[in-house]
């Protein structure tokens, strides 16, 4: 699956001022990262507020994003939830034209055994019609899904990797080493790219690139052609910025970021609420320091 090298942007949903959803933003956004170079999008993830819009949104959205990309950059679509029937029953009921592949993050909440894990994405990968990316990020569901289950599911059909979240370097090697060389290990750690792809990572699926789509993308490409020193000249920028992003809670300071460079609004639904006045100034700080052509 070398489609899914380099960069995917984990595509925000804009909202307008009473909190409806601003498909107009939406298509610019769109349409700013990939005319910026990211090498692939990423539609409906946890970014996306996808815990908070309705199905009829996700349904315009996924339409809206597949009509503005026209077949022009691969896409991934974001399916996932902790009671594996109704997972399948949201896949089965998807149309998956113009869909490459299917993430699904790790079950959440209820708290699974390692087994439980395996179970529900060898449940998943059998009922999908693309290929699944597995997503373990533990700060959001409460597990980590351990090397070992990687490694397993790395032996199922139709799962072609995981996205790798937990910010456990170690982990991610064990992981990369212990898998055939076509099962992707993608960071989900905007920080942690570039010393992921220096272990034999692809790539990344990042929050950053919704605002620095150009330079991201520039960062992970230097990385995967071993220019480690240009990427990490290019990394060192995005220090102060990125810890701001997830303060007060992802995509909260995307959005502050996004708002300040006119692209769209800072809003975001209950239970998020917006940036507070002195983190959106500490963010504006950061951004003015990094090297990037602002549109």
């Amino acid at each position: 699956m070398q489609t899914f090298y380099g960069t995917g942007t984990a595509l925000i949903t804009p909202f307008k001022k009473d909190h409806s959803v601003d498909y107009d933003a939406y298509k610019n956004l769109i349409e700013f990262n990939i005319s910026s170079g990211v090498d692939y999008l990423v539609v409906n993830g946890t970014t996306a507020e996808s815990a908070t819009t309705t199905k009829e949104e996700k349904a315009k959205l996924l339409q809206i994003a597949l009509d503005v990309n026209n077949g022009r950059k691969p896409f991934m679509y974001g399916i996932g939830g902790n009671f594996t029937a109704e997972v399948i029953q949201r896949i089965e009921s998807t149309n998956f034209k113009g869909i490459d592949a299917l993430l699904s993050v790790c079950p959440y909440y209820n708290k699974p055994s390692q087994e439980g894990v395996f179970q529900h994405y060898k449940a998943l990968a059998e009922k999908s019609p693309v290929p699944v990316l597995a997503y373990n990020v533990p700060g959001r569901t409460g597990i980590n899904m351990s090397a070992k289950t990687s490694i397993r599911l790395s032996e199922v059909k139709n799962i072609f990797g995981v996205k790798e979240a937990s910010g456990d370097l170690v982990q991610a090697m064990e992981i990369i080493k212990n898998t055939p060389d076509d099962f992707l290990v993608i960071s989900g750690d905007d920080l942690l790219a570039v010393p992921s792809v220096s272990l034999g990572a692809v790539g990344a699926i990042s929050v950053l690139s919704n605002s620095y789509p150009g330079l991201f993308s520039e960062m992970i490409k230097a990385a995967i052609q071993s220019r480690f020193q240009q990427a990490s000249e290019i990394l060192f920028g995005f220090t102060e910025i990125n810890p701001l992003m997830y303060e007060e809670g992802n995509p909260v300071g995307i959005k502050s970021l996004l708002a300040h460079m006119g692209i769209c609004s800072d809003e975001v639904r209950l239970p998020l609420v917006k940036a507070s006045d002195g983190l959106q100034q500490r963010i504006i700080q950061a951004h003015s320091k990094i090297r990037v052509a602002v549109k």
